[in-house]
C-alpha cells in the first residue's frame, strides 16, 4: 500500500459529538464520573472519599461536606470495520476501502488515540485495539495480504461487534453495502450508541452500470450468473434501484445521527477525507 497519501491528512483531526466511554486513559471526555479535571457537580461526602475533593467553600456556607465530581478523561477508540467479502474484489474497491480505513487509523494515532481494523464478510474478524505507527504499518501489511472472499452478512457482523465492544466509540464502516438493505438498516440501529460513519465504496462501472449489449453477469458472492441485455432503459431501472437502496441506508443514518457517504474508486483519496471533514457530524479540521 502506498503511504504517501497519509501526509496529505496532516491537516485533519477527529472530533466526536458525544462523550466517549472507553477503558483507555487519554484526552477525551468520558461519560463515566471519576477523578478527571472537568467538574460536573457535587454530592454529599461518603466515608472513604478523598478529602482533597471536598469543597470547603460549600462547607463554609452549608456546614455539610460535599465532594466535587469530575468527568474522567478517556481516549477515543476508533474502530474501523472493513468489508472483505468477495464483492469488494471487483475493480479496486478493497484496495480503496483499505486506504480509507488506514487513513482513519492514521488520524487516530496522530492524536495518540487507539484504533482497530476489523475485517468482515459473513462473520467478523475482530482486530486488536492498539496504537502507534508501528502497529499501523503492521495493519497495512496485513491488508495488503488480504484477498476478499465469501458472502456478506452485515446484520450478523454487527451483532458480533456489539458483543465484543464494551465502550462507546467512533465506529467507521467501509463497505459497498450491497447486502440485503433490511440487514444493513438493522445493523445501523444496532450501532447507534456510537459515533457512526458509513462510507460506501463502489466501482465506477457498477455505480453507473457502465456496460452495453448482451452480457453475462456473475454475482461475485453467490456465483449465480444472469444473462441480460443492457439498454438505456435497463440502466435507468438499475440507477433507480441503487438510489432506493442507498436512500434507505441514508434515512436510517439520519434517524440515528450517523453519517453516510458514497464514493467511487476513481475519486482521489484526499478528496474523500476532505469531503468527510467538511460534511460529517463527527469530524473537524
Amino acid at each position: 500500500m502506498d503511504t504517501e497519501f497519509l501526509a496529505e491528512l496532516e491537516r485533519f483531526t477527529l472530533l466526536v459529538r458525544k462523550r466517549v466511554s472507553t477503558s483507555f486513559t487519554g484526552a477525551r471526555r468520558s461519560v463515566k464520573v471519576g477523578r478527571g479535571i472537568s467538574p460536573v457537580g457535587y454530592r454529599e461526602y461518603r466515608k472513604g472519599d478523598d478529602f482533597k475533593f471536598v469543597d470547603w467553600k460549600v462547607y463554609g456556607r452549608t456546614e455539610k461536606l460535599y465532594v466535587r465530581e469530575h468527568e474522567e478523561e478517556r481516549s477515543l477508540a476508533v474502530h474501523l470495520l472493513l468489508d472483505a467479502s468477495s464483492s469488494m474484489s471487483f475493480g479496486e474497491k478493497f484496495a480503496f476501502g483499505a486506504k480509507v480505513a488506514v487513513g482513519f487509523a492514521y488520524m487516530a494515532i496522530k492524536e495518540n488515540e487507539k484504533f482497530s481494523i476489523s475485517k468482515f464478510a459473513e462473520m467478523l474478524e475482530p482486530g486488536e485495539t492498539k496504537g502507534g505507527r508501528r502497529n499501523l504499518f503492521l495493519s497495512m501489511e496485513e491488508l495488503d495480504r488480504t484477498a476478499p472472499s465469501g458472502g456478506t452478512n452485515f446484520r450478523r457482523m454487527v451483532e458480533q461487534f456489539d458483543l465484543s465492544i464494551r465502550s462507546t466509540s467512533l465506529v467507521v464502516v467501509v463497505s459497498d453495502f450491497l447486502d440485503d438493505v433490511e440487514g444493513v438498516v438493522a445493523g445501523i440501529y444496532k450501532l447507534s450508541a456510537h459515533d457512526l460513519i458509513l462510507i460506501q465504496i463502489l466501482d465506477p462501472a457498477e455505480a453507473a452500470l457502465d456496460f452495453e449489449g448482451d452480457l453475462r453477469f456473475i454475482d461475485m458472492e453467490s456465483k449465480e450468473a444472469v444473462m441480460t441485455r443492457v439498454t438505456p432503459s435497463v440502466r435507468e431501472e438499475y440507477a433507480a434501484k441503487m438510489e432506493e437502496h442507498d436512500r434507505r441506508i441514508r434515512e436510517a443514518c439520519d434517524a440515528v445521527g450517523a453519517d453516510f457517504f458514497s464514493y467511487t474508486t476513481d475519486k482521489p483519496i484526499f478528496e474523500v477525507f476532505s469531503d468527510v471533514h467538511r460534511r460529517a457530524k463527527v469530524w473537524r479540521a
